[in-house]
């Protein structure tokens, strides 16, 4: 069998792909994966990091106002139609699916031009201009929540799965010594996890900058801190050197980082809070605002509703009080294992295996 897989940007559209793939290795291990991407994208170095044949193509997002730069859009889009068409033609894929991100566009156009199957995930609640227009000709979707279905067309071929789990998540605990001898503090203090997305968040960075600097001392807990790659020199070049924090531009290896932390804090894209559901952990969660529709906030609060996670707007965000309610929490066993319990609840293990059940069902 051989498959297409696109999606890209961030590691909301990247890492659901990947899990999708390692689940269809794992049942049908002669599968063959071809792997299409934006050039020069975070899925140019995660891709191929992961194993997986890698080409990239010319895309560029789609504006949702008409002037001179929909006109470049479309020019992009039209290019990468034609060296989507030409990868696709000459790898002849069973079918091509596609995990969200503008790159998405031209390459399931380009398959359903040329006669192959075509599905796509969509992660958030409230999904994204490309997705919306693939649904017109999608042989099935799949979604994470059952409310986004309402903005697709042909609303009968959705299936709601949840988002996809990679397989570095799976038997988490077994890693744990390995993990501390790696990534651990030689202290006894609780450890944070902190991190804003694949590409990080300013306004975090900001906090964290502030609550490392100016009143983090050593017996308070630890701290791994993910800054972005883009952010990461701005981020150390002024920082106060601390025995309980270790800083990264990014952590392949978040999984490690995962296992042996009491709390983490994240913004809240639909794969982080996948992965903190699957993992049961407690968090502090500040949604970015810019989002579309503003649709990390309404993650959030089904988080935060449940008991799962404390949610902190990025308008309410201040360093100091930051800090005073990590210190508070992590004192609090309790309500920390309470609230890994009901993230818990939010976990939707099978996703992976249900997207492929309902795509071989369709006919390879």
């Amino acid at each position: 069998m051989k498959i297409v897989v696109t999606g890209g940007g961030t590691g909301g559209h990247i890492y659901p792909a990947i899990a999708i793939i390692e689940e269809f290795q794992k049942q049908y291990p002669d599968t063959k994966v071809l792997y299409i991407g934006r050039k020069g994208s975070l899925e140019s170095i995660l891709v191929p990091n992961s194993g997986y044949e890698f080409y990239g193509i010319t895309a560029a997002p789609l504006s949702r106002k008409i002037g001179i730069k929909t006109l470049k859009t479309l020019k992009d889009t039209l290019k990468g139609v034609r060296e989507s068409k030409k990868i696709i033609r000459e790898f002849n894929p069973n079918f091509v699916i596609g995990t969200g991100g503008f790159v998405t566009g031209p390459v399931l156009l380009a398959a359903h031009l040329a006669g192959k199957k075509v599905f796509f995930h969509e992660q958030n609640s409230y999904p994204g201009v490309t997705n919306k227009i693939l649904s017109r000709f999608a042989k099935k979707y799949f979604v994470t929540f059952k409310e986004s279905i309402k903005y697709f067309k042909n609303q009968e071929r959705a299936i709601v799965t949840g988002n996809p789990i990679r397989n570095k998540f799976v038997d988490i605990d077994s890693i744990k010594s390995k993990a501390k001898f790696h990534m651990g503090f030689n202290n006894d203090n609780k450890n944070v996890l902190a991190f804003g997305g694949s590409n990080g968040s300013g306004k975090l960075n900001n906090a964290f900058k502030e609550i490392i600097n100016g009143n983090l001392i050593a017996n308070e807990f630890n701290l791994f801190f993910v800054t972005g790659k883009n952010n990461y020199d701005d981020f150390v070049k002024d920082m106060k050197v601390l025995p309980n924090v270790k800083v990264y531009p990014y952590l392949d290896n978040i999984q490690e980082a995962y296992s042996i932390s009491d709390l983490v804090i994240t913004s809240s894209g639909a794969i982080t809070l996948a992965e903190l559901s699957y993992l049961g952990m407690p968090s502090i969660l500040i949604p970015k605002a810019y989002t579309t529709e503003n649709h990390q906030v309404y993650n959030a609060l089904e988080f935060k509703n449940s008991g799962a996670s404390i949610m902190i707007e990025e308008k309410d965000l201040r360093a100091s009080e930051l800090k005073d309610i990590i210190v508070n929490l992590l004192k609090d066993e309790d309500r920390l294992k309470d609230m890994g319990i009901k993230a818990k609840t939010f976990a939707t293990p099978n996703a992976s295996k249900d997207i492929i059940k309902n795509i071989v069902e369709e006919g390879l």
